[in-house]
């Protein structure tokens, strides 16, 4: 067998199924993109029946997409085969994952299927599915609680029905992981031509056994891991993509396998699908997290002072992480920022990079200490700001016990400045109301989110916006010392979206 493992990333698919985690169009390329740079194998683009936002999403990454496999997801229903079949068609590697329930408990509450009914369900939708696509990929819902003898049988039709990929899913998280090695072990013995598919793993985390049990699989003969950036996705989510990467590079003495993810982008992913998300990674993640690579145990200390590899197994560079972030200052020059920003992976010139040096200078008179991460969120937010057709100029709030609460705004808007007041049940609800005088819409508020970029009272907050209206929905994303300007400009980022959205559907119209 093959010692490299397919990585297979379902962020857009089974991540964006986390309450509340619901993504753009715009974001879902993006994290595509940035996927099929990385070297993932498989991007599992999204359902494509479930909604007319999904199908396009699908479609459109499926266009953009250079190197990576483009999945829809569809149900053992003609209908979402053919729907999966139409959105991926023009992905230069294109392929459909269905999948149907096989367990006992599925199959008696949820399907309302015998056992010989399903078998025909497989065999029928997995023909049909070939039909549109030579890339097939078959799942057993609810794989770890079925009949060992049964799982096999459904398995079997599956590959004589065309089937190139048979994912075997611990859907409810319930595995441990010698029972799900021994699972995938039995299959493939019993299953003749098995050895015509490849075998995938696809964990839940319910039981935080999500990563444990993926290794397993691979143990037990699987050679694609189905999982997530950051662990995205249902309930407790999903296997970290981070995490079984970086086990397998950095256990090679027992896990002698290979993977095609570029580990140096692990960290921007990260971040990139926690923005779009507005799931915020804890602080301990494996991998990502803040604290990954952070000691404050004066022994740790020690010990790392005298030698890295007394208290880290995993070089903070092989992640995209900076080893040190504490180099600049105010008293840092133009040649040295410059630098620092090509370290951190950002390329700009002429007017840009004195714009973004300048604020760099202010944010530097303004906080004591500036990190890797506040340079990172203030180049974003600079190149979030370049896009805008209305920009923060300046904000005043009075807030306090006494209220009312109220913020006076100047904006530009389209080079013409315009200034309001307003008040609020709070600072933010004032800030928020003064927008929409100078920006009126109607659109609703479905998140908001602050977080500090990193430690101290003088933090950079970056907040996070998301608005809806009339079925659409945008983001926005702001940084700043101060939370109610960074929130100011989050919220008029995700208003911009909104009505260049709006902008672009009167053209279409009146073009029409």
């Amino acid at each position: 067998m093959s010692d490299q493992i397919i990585i297979f990333d379902t962020t857009l698919r089974d991540g964006e199924q986390s309450p509340g985690a619901s993504m753009t169009l715009d974001e879902k390329v993006q994290i595509a993109t940035l996927l099929d740079e990385m070297g993932v194998d498989v991007i599992e683009a999204g359902f494509p029946i479930a909604s007319e936002g999904d199908f396009e999403a699908v479609s459109e990454i499926a266009r953009q997409v250079e190197t990576s496999v483009i999945a829809g997801l569809a149900r053992a229903i003609p209908a979402d085969i053919d729907r999966a079949g139409e959105a991926v068609r023009h992905a230069r590697r294109p392929r459909i994952h269905t999948f149907v329930s096989t367990s006992p408990i599925h199959l008696e509450h949820q399907m309302k299927k015998n056992q010989d009914e399903v078998l025909e369900i497989i065999n029928a939708t997995v023909r049909q599915a070939r039909n549109l696509c030579d890339d097939i990929e078959w799942s057993a819902m609810d794989a770890t609680r079925t009949p060992l003898d049964y799982l096999a049988k459904c398995v079997e039709v599956a590959i004589r029905a065309g089937a190139t990929t048979i994912n075997l899913p611990d859907t409810v998280g319930y595995c441990v992981p010698a029972e799900y090695k021994a699972m995938f072990e039995y299959v493939r013995a019993n299953v003749p031509d098995a050895d015509k598919a490849v075998f995938s793993v696809h964990c839940h985390n319910d039981l935080g056994l999500a990563v444990a049990n993926s290794l397993a699989g691979v143990e037990g003969g699987a050679r694609q891991v189905e999982c997530t950036i950051n662990g995205l996705g249902e309930r407790a989510g999903n296997a970290a993509l981070e995490e079984i990467v970086m086990a397998v590079r950095t256990r090679a003495d027992v896990l002698p396998y290979t993977t095609r993810v570029d580990t140096t982008q692990l960290t921007r992913a990260s971040k990139l699908v926690a923005v779009a998300s507005g799931f915020t990674v804890q602080y301990n993640k494996a991998i990502v997290g803040k604290n990954a690579f952070a000691h404050e145990s004066g022994i740790h200390q020690d010990g790392m002072l005298k030698h890295a590899e007394t208290y880290e197994i995993m070089r903070p560079e092989d992640v995209g992480v900076r080893a040190t972030s504490l180099v600049m200052g105010k008293h840092s020059g133009r040649h040295a920022f410059k630098e620092k920003l090509a370290e951190l992976g950002y390329e700009l010139g002429g007017n840009a990079l004195q714009e973004a040096f300048r604020r760099f200078k202010d944010l530097a008179d303004r906080k004591k200490h500036v990190y890797d991460e506040d340079i990172e969120a203030l180049i974003e937010d600079h190149i979030t700001e370049d896009a805008e057709s209305a920009k923060v100029m300046s904000l005043t709030v009075i807030a306090g016990t006494g209220g009312p609460q109220k913020a006076i705004l100047v904006m530009d808007v389209n080079g013409r400045h315009v200034t309001e007041e307003a008040t609020g049940s709070g600072p933010v609800d004032a800030v928020f109301n003064a927008v929409k005088k100078i920006l009126p819409h109607e659109a609703k508020l479905s998140l908001y989110q602050v977080h500090a970029v990193t430690e101290g009272t003088d933090a950079q907050a970056e907040v996070s916006v998301r608005l809806e209206q009339g079925g659409r929905i945008e983001s926005g994303r702001g940084a700043d010392v101060d939370t109610l300007v960074a929130s100011a400009k989050a919220y008029v980022a995700a208003v911009n979206k909104l009505m260049a959205r709006r902008r672009q559907h009167a053209q279409a119209v009146n073009a029409a």
